[in-house]
C-alpha cells in the first residue's frame, strides 16, 4: 500500500559522523570520516577530515548527527552514516551505526582522543568531558587508515592460512591496531582483517606519504593479502588528488590489481643480495688488501633464510 521513493546517486560518496552523547544530554560530534574506497560496499580505506568536506559542510553533517542522536535520546558513541552528492553538495542519512566502528582510530588520531576510554567513562554515568567548541579547536591534520586484509588483491576472496613471517611498519605517527602474530592461523570462520594501519600527517599530502612508506615496510609471508591493493592505490594519480567515489575500485580495477613479477627476477634479485652480502675480500696481495681496507664493513647475515 505504501511506496517509498529513494534519490539515486550515480557518483556518491560515503560520509560518516563520529558522535558521542552521555547520560546528561550533552551530545556532540567529532568530524567526519570518507569511507568511500570500497568493495563489495565494505570499506577498505578511510581518512579524516574528507578532501571534499568544507568547515561548512562539516557544520551542517555534524548537527545533522547530533540531532539524529538527540531526537532518540542516545547514550554511548555512535556513527551517522550519509552518502554525499559530489555534484551538489547535498547529503542523505543513510543510518546510524550504535558504537563505534573499524574505523575510529583516524578520528582519535586527529583529536587526541581515546574514544573507547570516552564510550566507558559514558557508560558509567561520567559526563563528556569537552564541548562541541573545544572539540572543534582540537582538531589537528589528516590521517588515514588501511584496512589489512587477508585476501587476493585482485578478487578481494580470503585468503587463510598461517602467517609464516610477519613484519609490521614502525615510526613516528605509524599505528598498527592488531591481533596477529607471525605463526597465526587466519580461519576461514571470521573476518580476515589482520590489523588496521593507521598514520597521521600534517596534511593530507604528508599522510599519504608516510602510509606509502609504511605499506613498504609492512611483510606478511604465508597467506596472500591487499597490501599489493594498497601500494597501488595509494600511487594512484586519483586517489592522490582526493578524487574519488564509492565506485573508484570497480572504475580502476585493472590499474589497481598487482603486476607479477617474472620468477627470473626475483631469483636474480635475491641471488645478488646473497652474493653481496656473503662476498668477502680476498687478501691474496697487498694491493686487495688495501683495497679491503677502505672498504665498508661486510654485512652479516647470520639471521637470514630462505622462506618456501
Amino acid at each position: 500500500a505504501s511506496v517509498y521513493l529513494e534519490r539515486y546517486l550515480p557518483d556518491p560518496r560515503h560520509i560518516e559522523v563520529q558522535v558521542l552523547a552521555d547520560a546528561h544530554g550533552a551530545v556532540v560530534h567529532l568530524g567526519e570520516r570518507d569511507c568511500s574506497i570500497q568493495r563489495r560496499h565494505q570499506k577498505v580505506i578511510e581518512e579524516s577530515p574528507s578532501p571534499v568536506v568544507a568547515p561548512e559542510l562539516r557544520a551542517r553533517m555534524g548537527a545533522a548527527a547530533v540531532a539524529a542522536a538527540k531526537a532518540v535520546d542516545y547514550v554511548g558513541a555512535g556513527t551517522c552514516e550519509f552518502l554525499l552528492d559530489g555534484t551538489t553538495g547535498g547529503f542523505y542519512f543513510l543510518e546510524m551505526n550504535t558504537r563505534l566502528q573499524v574505523e575510529h582510530p583516524v578520528t582519535e588520531m586527529i583529536y587526541g582522543l581515546d574514544l573507547v576510554a570516552w564510550q566507558l567513562d559514558v557508560a558509567e554515568g561520567k559526563p563528556l568531558p569537552l564541548a562541541q567548541h573545544e572539540l572543534d579547536a582540537r582538531r589537528r591534520g589528516h590521517a588515514i587508515e588501511c584496512r589489512i586484509y587477508a585476501e587476493d588483491p585482485v578478487k578481494f576472496l580470503p585468503s587463510p592460512g598461517r602467517i609464516t613471517h610477519l613484519r609490521v611498519p614502525d615510526g613516528p605517527y605509524v599505528r598498527n591496531d592488531s591481533g596477529c602474530y607471525e605463526g597465526a592461523e587466519i580461519p576461514v570462520h571470521y573476518d580476515p582483517m589482520i590489523s588496521k594501519l593507521v598514520v597521521w600527517g600534517d596534511d593530507r599530502k604528508v599522510a599519504v606519504a608516510r602510509m606509502r612508506r609504511a605499506l613498504d615496510e609492512y611483510q606478511v609471508l604465508g597467506i596472500e593479502t591487499n597490501l599489493p591493493f594498497h601500494r597501488r592505490c595509494f600511487r594512484h594519480a586519483a586517489f592522490v588528488a582526493g578524487d574519488y567515489d564509492t565506485g573508484f575500485i570497480g572504475r580502476n580495477a585493472a590499474e589497481l590489481a598487482p603486476r607479477a613479477e617474472p620468477a627470473e627476477l626475483d631469483a636474480a634479485i635475491i641471488a645478488a643480495v646473497l652474493d653481496a652480502a656473503t662476498s668477502k675480500p680476498s687478501r691474496a696481495n697487498g694491493a686487495t688488501a688495501n683495497a679491503a681496507a677502505t672498504a665498508p664493513p661486510s654485512v652479516e647475515i647470520s639471521g637470514w633464510r630462505r622462506q618456501i
